[in-house]
């Protein structure tokens, strides 16, 4: 299904935002509600499902804080995501300094965290029983830990020596948190220890540095702004301003060398890429231009590329009921790119060699015998 991903003609993202989107997150629960960030700090909440049963529709905005509304942010919204365990709150973060914790139902901010610079990125663990931490990258080298429990944000990660531009919790383990900086560096840390860090990855695993005058390990010969675990934790990819992109094992902290050729980067923030979920193989969709390459995560071979937006692509989620695939961009439109239906085996090659008029559809068997079929 997801080889065959097109746009589709039959489902429009409703038209809401008057500038380019640069985040979209669709819930965990029931994979129906996606929110959506704009570069004016407006955010949108749309509802996916389709409610009138037509074959052609266009997924609603169910609520807009816009430009006038008392809370909205100030700057451009670059993170949003739901509370991964209902959908009853969701968070924003922006280049206002600001993570906001908003009530759905109110759409009122419950709880509003301040910083002393832009925000690039937060992210709370999809796992998590035992914290409620959300960690936030910003223009300082220091990683934020916000307790959403206590309302505070004293609890710091210290060891990047330039801007944090992506954070992502294991989906594996809950303490585990992975961060990426404009240093070149993704470091893996355990937030119960005091020193905080576990590990820095090393792109050369250790063989180079020996040599080199720069002993400290870097991920990438550039800025690192984006990184996703694989669904089952044991992989994570990160980007780089260096057009590469790498796959690490992340227990070991391992380059497993999977080589993507040039993955083109020119994003001068946080890129938010996705990794597909219940597929086997595992894919990456990497905004790239106006385009979306699709990768496939363990051979690294680019797949397809996907055609449709008008201008740079900034953002793209992936739903995995249904293995859809949706994308944001500065030419402010949300693009749907949904599986092509199969085309149906012809009549002459059917089991049943009956010309098909004889047959009644309610007598038919709608299980399938053979292996290849179904």
């Amino acid at each position: 299904r997801v080889l065959s991903l097109e746009l589709n003609k039959d489902r429009d993202v409703e038209r809401i935002h008057g500038s380019g989107i640069n985040t979209l997150d669709i819930e965990p629960v029931e994979g129906r509600y996606m929110l959506s960030g704009g570069s004016d700090g407006v955010i949108v909440l749309y509802d996916l499902e389709n409610l009138s049963r037509k074959p052609s529709y266009t997924c609603k905005a169910l609520f807009t804080v816009g430009r006038s509304h008392p809370d909205v942010h100030k700057f451009s919204v670059e993170t949003v995501q739901w509370y991964p365990h209902d959908t009853g709150m969701f968070t924003s973060s922006s280049f206002d300094k600001t993570l906001k914790i908003w009530d759905t139902n109110t759409l009122q901010p419950a709880d509003v965290f301040h910083f002393e610079g832009t925000v690039y990125s937060h992210h709370m663990s999809p796992v998590a029983t035992k914290h409620c931490l959300i960690a936030v990258g910003t223009k300082s080298p220091k990683v934020q830990l916000c307790d959403l429990k206590s309302g505070s944000s004293s609890h710091i990660l210290q060891g990047h020596r330039q801007e944090v531009l992506a954070v992502s919790w294991s989906p594996r383990h809950e303490y585990i948190l992975a961060t990426g900086s404009a240093d070149g560096r993704v470091k893996l840390w355990d937030v119960r220890r005091a020193s905080g860090c576990l590990s820095t990855l090393d792109q050369h695993n250790g063989e180079k540095s020996k040599a080199s005058s720069e002993a400290a390990s870097t991920a990438h010969n550039g800025r690192v702004n984006g990184l996703c675990y694989t669904n089952d934790g044991l992989h994570l990819l990160t980007i780089g301003t260096d057009d590469r992109m790498r796959l690490w094992n992340s227990s070991t902290g391992e380059n497993t060398l999977v080589n993507y050729g040039q993955v083109c980067n020119e994003s001068r923030k946080g890129l938010k890429f996705a990794i597909s979920c219940g597929c086997n193989p595992e894919f990456a969709f990497v905004p790239h231009g106006s385009t979306i390459a699709v990768y496939t995560v363990f051979t690294g071979e680019l797949i397809t590329v996907l055609r449709g937006h008008y201008s740079t692509v900034n953002c793209c989620v992936f739903q995995p009921h249904f293995q859809e695939l949706y994308s944001g961009s500065k030419d402010c439109n949300i693009l749907a790119w949904i599986p092509a239906p199969r085309d149906s085996v012809p009549d002459d090659i059917s089991e049943k060699s009956l010309p098909q008029q004889l047959l009644n559809p309610a007598y038919e068997d709608a299980w399938s015998s053979s292996d290849d079929e179904g």
